[in-house]
Formats: C-alpha cells, structure tokens, sequence
C-alpha cells in the first residue's frame, strides 16, 4: 500500500509518520511506500523502515502543479495535514485562501486528473467551522457558521470533499479535530496554543501566558487520540460516513479553570505560579466563537475514540516528556 501525505513536517505529521512506520499496515494490507510532502521534508529522512520505502519531497502544495507527479503515481491512501493555522490564518487572509482552501482544492482536481475514485482522501478539519449563536450542545448536523477566516476555508473545503465523493471523484472522509493538547515544542500561531502551553511550559519550570477568562470551556483531544483516529479514519468505509463525509471526533469539555487545577494538582503550587494572566481580545474572541460541547454519536457509531478524562490527558504528556528526557 502506497501512503501520501501533505503537511509531513508539522506536528500530527511527524506522529502520525512515526505510528504508520511502527505499525508497518495500513486497512490490513502491508504498508510498502510511504510518500512525505512538505517544504521542510528533507528533515525526516531520518525516519526507516526496511519494508517500507520512505520518499521525502521538498513540495509547496500551494505551488501550482507541485502534487501532480506525487499523484499521478496513484497512492492508495491520502492523509492532507498540510493547512495554515487559525491565527495566521485570521491575519493574512491571502495566505490561508492560498494553503487552506486553493492547495486543497487543486488537490481535488489532481485526484480527478488522475482517477483517483479508489484512493482514500483523510482531510484534517476543525472545531472551528462552527460559531456564532447555537445550541448549547451540537452534533454533526448543527449549520456550519464559523466566525474566522480559518474555520470558513476549513468548511468549504469540507463541502467540497463530500461533493467530489458524491460524484465518485475520491473516497474522501474529513476529520474535525477538537483542540489537540498538550502538543510538544513550544507556542505556536494557532489561537488555542496556549492551552498547551499554560500546563507544558509550568510543569517544565517555565513562565507561560494565558491570555482567555479561566471561564472558557474548549473541546480539547489528546495528540494520540487524534492520531488513532486518522488511522482509522482511512480505514472505515467512506460509505458508512452517509451523504457527509466529515465527523466531529470525540473530544472533551474542558474549562481553563480545570486545566489550571490540573496543573497544581500534578506540579503543584509552584507550577500553577508560573502561569501569567494577560488577556488577549483577538485570541479570546476567536477561541470563544468554537463551541466546546458536543454529541458525538456518528464517531462513536463509526468506532472513533476519544480520551476517558483530562486527567488521563496530562498524563500522557507527563510519560512521553519522561521517556524523552
């Protein structure tokens, strides 16, 4: 089986490379290439597997044409990570059209080119392609209003997805992704970074920002959560997904309130110090306008998993920060 996927450098990429290697099998069939896109790719030539042939490519997918030979060699599975983040996106309007909705959807019309109705398009989306007035709890059939830049590209590239699937173009599914924490490295452009960033810097013995009232609620799921879920994402039928191809996964309510609490309650007083309170009007609107609870009944029916609690959450990232020390 030939894997593709855009965004290799970032973040899930690098994980989700990590687990596809160790796994070495992707919907039971054995894993034989694996094709890596990103501008930073020639960083991951580190990464082997001696069943699997691991290419890296130093690809701008918002360069025109810049997938069609990676496509025209006919890869069975597509896992498009590639994206800008919310914040950025939010600032420079341009760019996240360019990355967020123009690359994608060439990447469409490449599928098309090729014939590519059997190949499995898994697309990262968001939490963020919902906002404005709604119900207290939402499921996969609430409106898509969303109150950003980066959540409408997210959505219009969702519509687009379950169009071409619908015409037989691609077997596409679309993953939303609750706010994933606690991410590794350090904050990035993302409005919700600091939600990583206010238990990861304290309980690593740095200051961090929490720029939002303690009162905000997020629908947040662990980075390995999110990572089994692409996973299975491309193996579930694209037909059982129904008429739309996109799924909130399972995520859970949490306050920062409760995120502090779990902060001093596995670093103590002294970590909970570290946390400075600076509000931030831009990040709190954009992080307030993403709804924080939801019903999730199609993940669950479609066999997504998510976290049991926040606390299972921290530690997790308390484990693998030891195992890397």
């Amino acid at each position: 089986m030939h894997v593709l996927i855009t965004g290799a450098a970032g973040f899930l990429g690098q994980r989700l490379i990590a687990a596809l290697l160790d796994r070495g099998r992707l919907d039971g069939q054995a894993l034989t290439r694996l094709t890596l896109i990103d501008p930073a790719a020639p960083a991951l030539e580190s990464l082997s597997n001696d069943a699997i042939d691991v290419e890296c490519r130093d690809l701008d997918i918002a360069e025109p044409g810049a997938l069609n030979a990676s496509l025209g060699e006919r890869p069975d599975v597509i896992f498009h990570l590639a994206a800008v983040v919310s914040a950025e996106a939010e600032a420079d309007l341009d760019l996240g059209m360019t990355v967020n909705f123009d690359a994608t959807r060439a990447l469409l019309e490449g599928c098309r080119r090729y014939a590519l109705s059997a190949t499995r398009l898994v697309m990262t989306s968001s939490v963020a392609v919902y906002g404005g007035e709604l119900p207290e709890v939402l499921d996969d059939m609430t409106a898509l209003t969303p109150q950003s830049s980066y959540g409408t590209q997210k959505a219009m590239c969702e519509l687009l997805i379950s169009d071409y699937s619908r015409r037989g173009l691609i077997d596409g599914r679309v993953l939303r992704l609750p706010t994933i924490m606690i991410r590794p490295g350090r904050p990035n452009a993302a409005a919700s970074s600091f939600a990583s960033s206010i238990l990861r810097e304290p309980l690593g013995g740095e200051t961090a920002i929490c720029p939002v009232s303690t009162e905000l609620e997020m629908f947040v799921m662990s980075p390995g959560k999110v990572v089994a879920a692409l996973i299975h994402g491309a193996e579930v039928s694209g037909d059982d997904f129904g008429a739309s191809r996109s799924v909130m996964l399972p995520g859970l309510t949490v306050s920062v309130a409760e995120m502090l609490e779990a902060l001093r309650r596995h670093g103590g007083e002294q970590a909970l110090a570290r946390v400075e309170h600076h509000h931030n009007k831009d990040i709190e609107t954009i992080v307030a306008s993403w709804p924080a609870r939801f019903r999730t009944d199609k993940a669950k029916r479609l066999g997504f998993a998510g976290d049991d609690d926040f606390r299972e959450i921290v530690e997790s990232h308390l484990r693998e920060r030891a195992a890397s020390m």
